[in-house]
């Protein structure tokens, strides 16, 4: 095969005088095709072009009875004729094939069905053979995409030669355009079982709509959902089945980096708001169905008792765990508004917490329960008293009024350690902001239950102190307007 550059020069130059082209295996075959594409190569060791080089093949001159001419799209194809001299410097390609093997292609039968009444008239050399032009692409490698697929003509097994996502990418559409339903399934079959890079898969969507509604099911199912909230159900189920995972820190991290990559804030709320209030339920049910073992620990019927209710007990636990990882979730996404107000709702809740204060069951069975809602509790507050989260003062004050009792229950059942006394102090804290952020009057009932704080010297809890003092000094200041400058 020659190659060389198609030039204004080289119009009227004879094939003999073309410059060889670079690949051993092109040179080898100028007889086979004629070319001034100097980019052209084809691999030598291609099964498809050296299984052509026996008799009667791809590219034999011998025995070829249809000669191909491909031609760049963008190049002027009028006034032109099967003459090499004339022609020579517009064409890329001149391939020897046979029409036996073209059949396969819908596209060349149909072309060939009565080539002989369409015949133009060419040089002796050629008086038999039928002539036909191709357009191919002026993109990169579209012309060794288009050979290619020509060569698997003449190959009956085409799984040896279609054996790469991006082989498959590249000579798709080109069977495509020639209508060989062999290639077609054979790359539609490979690009469906394997995996994709994120920019082979760009390209596979571009080349969907260019397949039967038939063809492209498969690949059309893996790329798109089959229900529009499909990502909402997936990213539902991540959140609340989190906490059962073995490494239970490196799933929540994941699931927090997905979150935060989505663009629909609206997608992340519902998800989360989800999470939280399937969680927040199943917190709620189990302590409403815990029944404290009320005999004394010796009596006989207290294991019975406990050993039914420990489940309820661990199961509030393993959910209030998830509860704060996802209120801080929701928190750091600015989407914990729901949280917020259905957390001040808890009347119920809080009571059965108390409840479970009465006996020390909670202490073996589900010691980080107290903890859990708490932690909770603070991060709810904290996000309400910076005004990351705006909470009306309703929901405010019944923050205060419905979880401060079980901060106090909790203090004076449990044994403190140092980050228990810390998240104690830090919600007490939290609390007395919030309740300077109410009225004169809600705020008096409310301090009055924090007078349990000062369990030390007045001057550790500077707090408390400040607290106190600012409702005074607006207690004390007249009920008119008008004199508040005075």
């Amino acid at each position: 095969m020659t190659t060389g550059e198609g030039g204004a020069d080289e119009g009227n130059a004879s094939k003999e005088n073309r410059p060889m082209g670079s690949s051993s295996c092109l040179s080898s075959t100028g007889a086979f095709i004629d070319s001034s594409f100097t980019e052209l190569t084809i691999a030598e060791d291609s099964p498809a072009f050296c299984s052509a080089l026996l008799g009667g093949g791809f590219g034999d001159p011998a025995t070829a009875d249809v000669i191909l001419h491909l031609h760049l799209s963008n190049e002027p194809a009028h006034d032109w004729s099967f003459t090499s001299d004339t022609f020579y410097g517009r064409q890329l390609v001149q391939v020897y094939l046979h029409s036996y093997a073209l059949s396969r292609s819908k596209y060349f039968a149909v072309l060939l069905s009565d080539r002989w009444q369409q015949q133009n008239h060419t040089s002796s050399e050629n008086s038999q053979k039928f002539h036909c032009k191709l357009v191919v692409p002026a993109t990169t490698g579209s012309i060794d995409h288009h050979l290619t697929v020509l060569q698997l003509l003449y190959i009956d097994d085409l799984s040896a030669s279609i054996n790469s996502v991006s082989t498959a990418i590249c000579l798709l559409p080109v069977a495509l355009k020639l209508l060989f339903e062999d290639c077609i399934k054979r790359c539609v079959k490979f690009l469906e079982a394997v995996p994709w890079s994120e920019n082979e898969e760009n390209k596979i969507l571009k080349l969907i709509p260019l397949l039967s509604d038939e063809e492209s099911k498969e690949l059309l199912a893996r790329v798109s959902p089959a229900k529009k909230n499909s990502s909402e159900e997936m990213l539902h189920d991540l959140v609340f089945f989190v906490h059962n995972h073995p490494n239970e820190v490196f799933a929540k991290n994941l699931v927090e980096n997905l979150l935060k990559d989505l663009s629909s804030g609206e997608l992340v709320r519902r998800v989360l708001d989800r999470g939280f209030e399937k969680s927040l339920d199943v917190v709620k049910k189990s302590l409403a169905e815990y029944k404290s073992p009320e005999l004394g620990r010796d009596d006989y019927m207290y294991d019975e008792i406990a050993m039914t209710q420990r489940p309820l007990l661990y199961q509030a636990m393993e959910n209030a765990n998830n509860l704060f990882w996802l209120v801080d979730t929701m928190i750091e996404q600015r989407v914990a508004d729901m949280a917020v107000k259905a957390w001040s709702e808890q009347a119920s809740l809080t009571m059965d917490l108390q409840r479970m204060f009465f006996d020390d069951e909670w202490l073996y069975s589900a010691p980080s329960l107290p903890i859990f809602v708490l932690c909770c509790t603070s991060r709810i507050a904290k996000a309400v008293v910076t005004g990351h989260t705006l909470a009306a003062r309703q929901a405010r004050m019944k923050l205060v009024e419905h979880w401060l009792p079980v901060l106090i229950g909790w203090k004076e059942s449990a044994t403190m350690d140092t980050y228990c006394k810390s998240l104690c102090t830090e919600l007490e804290e939290t609390f007395l902001r919030i309740i300077s952020t109410l009225s004169v009057s809600d705020a008096q009932e409310l301090l009055r239950q924090c007078l349990c704080f000062a369990i030390q010297n007045v001057g550790d809890f500077p707090h408390l102190v400040t607290a106190f003092t600012t409702w005074f000094r607006r207690a004390n200041r007249s009920p008119h307007p008008d004199n508040f400058g005075e």
